[in-house]
This record gives structure tokens, C-alpha cells and sequence, in this order.
């Protein structure tokens, strides 16, 4: 069975029993998970780099990805219409700034003014998609579709410094994440296929956490360095 499509009447998805069961168990996972791991990732950045950039920027992006996915959790598991609208803003805002918080150890590691000046750039798109996802829901999607991959890939066109700053480990996981999120754009755009939003949800926890991997190396190559 496929999601019923979305219509004025029904400005939600349909899901069957089993889909709503296997996105819910992908969700509590993706919450759980962010919650150990970021406590980690910010321990080790104090432990093994020390400086207070450094952590403060590990932990913008740990709250980056905790955000993301309890945001997205709240949304699709909670039933009352009134919450869950409001909840859609909140979960496709915070898609926003979990990539520019991404963005933020990888460019503060670097500690070059081209750098800064990419990510004051991200976050600028991410404060304009983040505006127009909370004021004007359901409008423009196609160009919000388009800001999201557009900054996914960003590094890749504009990027060059924090690209070059990247260890060999890391450009292999940072151009990994990119492609998994790439690919589950795929399946959520894929509506007439069973499972397509569990499975979304479930390339998206995995990108997430190869990204997390690039950067606890990046943490620890720069502190090396």
C-alpha cells in the first residue's frame, strides 16, 4: 500500500499500519542515537583539540542534528492536526539548519577566512529557507527542494577551501552523506512507492551518521595537525 496523496481535505499523508510502525521505530532510533553521540563527539573535541571554537562548534552542530530529529519525530508521530502542521514547519526548517550546522566544525576546524565566509553564506541560506518553511508552509516547495541540495552540494561548487582542508577520510565520508542524502530525495519524492517515506527517513539517519563519522576525523586530524 502507497501514501494516499495530499489534498486540501487531507494535507497529511496516509500511511498504512505497518509504514507508520517502521518510521516510528526509525525515528525513536535516530533520537536516541543523536542523543548519545553528540554528548560524545563534544567530549572529544574538549579532550582531543581542546580549544573553545572547536567545541563550541561541534556542539552547534550536535544540536543541529538532535534538532532535526526530534523535530521530525514530533511531526510524524504526533496525530492532532492542529500539532502536526505546525510541527511540519518546525521539521522541514530544522532540515535547514542541521546542514548549515554541519557545515560549521568542518569550516571552524579549517580556521581560514574563506571558510567563514562560505559558511556566513550557508547560514544565511538556511535562515531564508528556515523563514520561508515557517511563514509560508506548503508554498514553494520545488525552490525549498532546490535550497536544500543546493547547500548539500555547496561544498562541492563554492567550497574549495574546506574541501581542501578535509583529510582524505574525510572528503570520502563528506561525499558519501551527500550522495545517500541524494539519493533519499529520491524515495521522498517517490510517493507511490510502499515504505518510500520510512525509507527516506532511514537514508537520511544514515547520512546523518557518516557525516557525524567525517566529523569526529576531521576533530581528531585537526587536532593532530
Amino acid at each position: 500500500m502507497s501514501a494516499a496523496p495530499v489534498t486540501r481535505s487531507q494535507p497529511f499523508p496516509a500511511y498504512s499500519r505497518a509504514e507508520h510502525i517502521a518510521d516510528a521505530v526509525l525515528h525513536v532510533l535516530g533520537v536516541v542515537a543523536a542523543l548519545v553521540a553528540v554528548p560524545v563527539l563534544v567530549t572529544l573535541a574538549a579532550v582531543w583539540h581542546g580549544s573553545l571554537p572547536a567545541v563550541l562548534a561541534a556542539s552547534v552542530y550536535g544540536a543541529s542534528l538532535i534538532a532535526m530529529f526530534a523535530f521530525s519525530a514530533a511531526y510524524h508521530l504526533v496525530r492532532h492536526p492542529g500539532a502536526k502542521e505546525i510541527l511540519r514547519r518546525l521539521d522541514h526548517a530544522a532540515i535547514y539548519v542541521k546542514i548549515a550546522g554541519t557545515y560549521t566544525p568542518f569550516a571552524v576546524l579549517l580556521g581560514r577566512d574563506e571558510a567563514a565566509t562560505i559558511l556566513a553564506g550557508i547560514w544565511t541560506a538556511a535562515l531564508v529557507g528556515l523563514a520561508i518553511k515557517v511563514t509560508a508552509p506548503r508554498r514553494l516547495e520545488a525552490l525549498c527542494l532546490v535550497l536544500y541540495l543546493g547547500m548539500g552540494w555547496a561544498a562541492l561548487v563554492v567550497g574549495g577551501p574546506i574541501i581542501e582542508g578535509l583529510s582524505e577520510a574525510g572528503l570520502i565520508l563528506m561525499v558519501t552523506g551527500g550522495a545517500l542524502y541524494t539519493l533519499g530525495v529520491v524515495f521522498h519524492l517517490w510517493h507511490g512507492l510502499p515504505f518510500q517515506n520510512a525509507i527516506w527517513h532511514a537514508l537520511v539517519l544514515a547520512a546523518s551518521f557518516v557525516f557525524y563519522a567525517a566529523i569526529l576525523v576531521e576533530v581528531r586530524a585537526s587536532a593532530l595537525s
